[in-house]
């Protein structure tokens, strides 16, 4: 790579970054249009194989994840709906055990005064400010207000998403086609090959991580619901999403079902169970799912991945939280080469000549 590129690809990454930051407000439903047309290309070239042309192979997918979409709707969101309003019903048993039992316990635990932990001061302290603030009516009226335009703007980005995926994942092809014509014929077998790594470094972790999640939840759901725990669909999903983060499914899902299992059964045995069950999930993830469906070509370590979400969501909000794991990816193959490229150096080994002088 001669100097100039080496600029210009500096300056084009400089430049990506900044925008990528300027633009985050409305990056997200282009960014999530352009994961699912990268998911739905591999099907659409086999239906392509086929005979089919690409629009209609695009309908196909497109009519397939909107079916699989609506039928995961229909199971599911009736389910959690009666769940949500179960929980809505023990949110004044859940603070109640944590004025008479949790907080109490955690207070001699620490050895912390005994007032700090009062439900009485921390429930004062809205009212007061409810109390002592003027012009409730419009404040009211704006938050009102300001909520509508979030929400209008959320329904807006949902509603661009298929528009997104459906355009990008018909002209896909032609767009990877047309950027592998505008790299620099010195450089184009190497970036060809990096891209390639990334390709594969990135479908596995995002096709496999998809899959590991939607077991995972399964595995959870099923057996919460085993031991009868009232929102078992409720956590199960919970933990499933989590999952995308190493092990955070897991303790994420443990503690929230060890509260629910006191708030319900007021026993420890139930709490045994709830371990078997997320012990049990956690030995299939790590035995079967993982290897299986991701296997060890994605090469992230997972503090790596941790680091990386937590990374993203820092700097650029949910946008980074999106990218945050196909950048991590990215940067893990370019290290891969960059490693590789050391070891070939005269920086890792000493040429014959050096040797030479210095024994002499």
């Amino acid at each position: 790579m001669t100097r100039t590129q080496q600029v210009f690809f500096a300056g084009f990454f400089i430049l990506l970054i900044i925008l990528v930051y300027l633009l985050k407000p409305i990056l997200a439903p282009f960014l999530m249009g352009i994961l699912f047309a990268y998911l739905g290309d591999p099907l659409a070239d086999k239906l392509e194989s086929l005979k089919l042309s690409r629009t209609m192979a695009v309908v196909v997918v497109f009519g397939f994840f909107t079916v699989m979409v609506a039928i995961v709707f229909a199971v599911l969101i009736p389910g959690i709906g009666q769940q949500l309003a179960v929980l809505s019903q023990k949110i004044p048993l859940i603070l109640q055990w944590l004025q008479t039992t949790a907080l109490p316990w955690l207070q001699q635990l620490l050895d912390l005064p005994e007032d700090i932990f009062k439900m009485e001061t921390i429930q004062a302290i809205p009212q007061e400010k409810w109390t002592q603030t003027s012009g409730v009516f419009s404040k009211m009226l704006s938050g009102i207000t300001s909520t509508s335009m979030v929400l209008l703007n959320g329904l807006l980005s949902m509603a661009l998403v298929p528009v997104v995926t459906f355009y990008l994942l018909r002209d896909w092809d032609v767009l990877i086609g047309k950027m592998h014509r505008l790299l620099p014929r010195n450089i184009e077998p190497v970036l060809v090959q990096l891209t390639k790594e990334c390709d594969e470094v990135i479908s596995a972790f995002l096709r496999g991580q998809f899959l590991v999640m939607l077991c995972l939840g399964g595995i959870y759901t099923l057996g919460l619901w085993i031991v009868g725990l009232e929102l078992a669909l409720l956590i199960g999903m919970l933990a499933g999403l989590a999952s995308i983060v190493p092990y955070l499914g897991f303790a994420v899902g443990i503690v929230v079902a060890s509260v629910a299992a006191i708030m319900q059964f007021n026993e420890m045995l139930p709490l045994v169970y709830v371990a078997i069950v997320f012990g049990i999930g956690q030995m299939l993830e790590g035995m079967v799912l993982t290897p299986l469906m991701v296997g060890d070509r994605i090469g992230l370590h997972p503090v790596a991945v941790i680091f990386a979400i937590m990374a993203g969501g820092q700097l650029f909000g949910f946008v980074g939280i999106l990218l945050a794991l196909p950048v991590a990816a990215v940067i893990a193959v370019l290290l891969r080469h960059l490693h590789d490229r050391y070891r070939e150096s005269d920086l890792y080994s000493v040429t014959d000549t050096e040797s030479g002088e210095r024994d002499s």
